[in-house]
């Protein structure tokens, strides 16, 4: 019944992101950011713990929607609830105070928490190659790879595969930066 899990938190996802969009000048659907993480942790990862994966899909909807950590732990348990949870920033904070606290809590990381965060900062990244947040300058999206490669230099190592692909996602994605300052 791990399958269930999973379909489940694709449902819930899609459904509190439904209304929302990536940055990028297409709009693209924000659903479509949870299931590439999640897909990347199965894929490259090779996870196949039905619970990192629904806390995969679930990763931003405490963050990005209204849906709280006690909801997710009443729909899906208490370990996809602590695994969102660690990921999750303190909307409490400025843009910056966030940015920082992911880099000082990256540490403390739990090593399936650690797996979600790397497909995270990979979507992100691929997303800044494949089509970039709509006005962000190429300052701005060097500033984003240099903070990811902080964030995730700091984080406990968890899969040399994630790793190996975020390590060759960043070196594309500074790459086509240069190419597009030339």
């Amino acid at each position: 019944m791990s399958h269930v899990l999973v379909l489940r938190a694709a449902d819930f996802a899609a459904s509190r992101h439904r209304e929302q969009r990536r940055k990028d000048a297409r709009g693209s659907p924000y659903i479509n950011h949870p299931l590439r993480v999640a897909h990347l942790l199965a894929q490259v990862g090779g996870v196949a713990d039905a619970q990192v994966l629904a806390a995969a899909l679930l990763h931003d909807t405490v963050e990005d929607t209204a849906t709280s950590l006690d909801e997710i732990a009443q729909c899906f348990g208490a370990r996809v609830r602590d695994l969102v949870a660690e990921v999750s920033d303190d909307r409490g904070l400025n843009a910056a105070q966030r940015k920082q606290a992911q880099i000082a809590h990256a540490p403390a990381l739990s090593a399936d928490a650690v797996l979600i965060k790397l497909g995270d900062k990979i979507s992100n990244i691929r997303d800044i190659i494949d089509s970039p947040p709509q006005g962000w300058s190429l300052v701005r999206r060097r500033a984003y790879l240099d903070w990811a490669e902080a964030v995730i230099d700091a984080c406990p190592r968890s899969s040399p595969e994630l790793e190996a692909l975020f390590r060759v996602t960043l070196r594309e994605a500074r790459d086509a930066l240069r190419e597009d300052a030339t």
